[in-house]
């Protein structure tokens, strides 16, 4: 018995050695960074991704391309139009949006609403790398010959976050990250041709913040915001005959 324990113990620590270089090698020369597979780590991305995948829509003219805001309406339904859908996840990131074009794609939209970005602020990711893979994102639609209207990255009140951490501080120096990535944003859009909707010209207070009236929980809206953004949308809609 005691040979054949010392034999198992000389294979494993064989195959071992034969193994981890390869797994090291593999791990440095393929594997994308952290940042760029954060999104797998998400659960709402694959539960909310097979429930895309299993719904009848095959084709909508209308793409509302995003996050837990995104998702937080039924777009048809406040828009008063059956030709639109919505495609948000919830704490989804750029990289996500990015990954799952393709579904976006199969849909063959006309045009494609997109807001993004304020995950990856709350991650601290850098300014410019969020730029740089919404610019991505956006030549990706565009390839497809899809209308893109960015929508700016929205606000947080300043008691976002308070029962775990949060502080109007911190909740402020984010906030001006958001202002960073929206001037990016903007004059992209200016310079390109594209349609930019400010949400946040619309629902900040003075203060830099999300107004509370219009949040549940210092981020995410309540009914009046949503109707403050549908009215933006639809002034773009009529602007493009859809």
């Amino acid at each position: 018995m005691k040979k054949i324990i010392s034999l198992y113990k000389i294979i494993f620590a064989a195959a071992f050695l034969f193994i981890t270089p390869l797994s090291a090698q593999n791990t440095k020369s393929t594997q994308p960074g952290k940042d760029t597979l954060r999104y797998r780590t998400n659960q709402n991305y694959q539960l909310q991704n097979s429930m895309y995948d299993l719904y009848k829509t095959h084709q909508a003219d209308i793409v509302m391309l995003g996050n837990s805001l995104t998702h937080g309406t039924a777009w048809n339904e406040l828009l008063g139009r059956p030709n639109v859908v919505e495609r948000g996840i919830t704490s989804d990131v750029l990289y996500g949006y990015e990954a799952r074009l393709a579904s976006i794609y199969k849909l063959n939209p006309k045009i494609v609403f997109i807001m993004g970005g304020l995950n990856d602020i709350y991650n601290w990711t850098p300014v410019e790398d969020i730029f740089s893979i919404y610019v991505r994102i956006i030549n990706a639609l565009k390839s497809k010959n899809i209308i893109l209207v960015i929508q700016s990255t929205t606000y947080a009140t300043k008691t976002y976050g308070k029962d775990w951490g949060g502080t109007p501080e911190r909740n402020f120096g984010r906030n001006r990250e958001v202002d960073k990535i929206n001037k990016l944003l903007f004059d992209y859009a200016k310079k390109n041709n594209l349609d930019y909707i400010d949400l946040n010209s619309l629902t900040a207070g003075k203060d830099g913040f999300l107004r509370p009236e219009l949040t549940w929980d210092g981020i995410h809206f309540k009914a009046d915001a949503y109707r403050i953004w549908a009215r933006e949308v639809e002034k773009i809609l009529v602007k493009h005959n859809l």
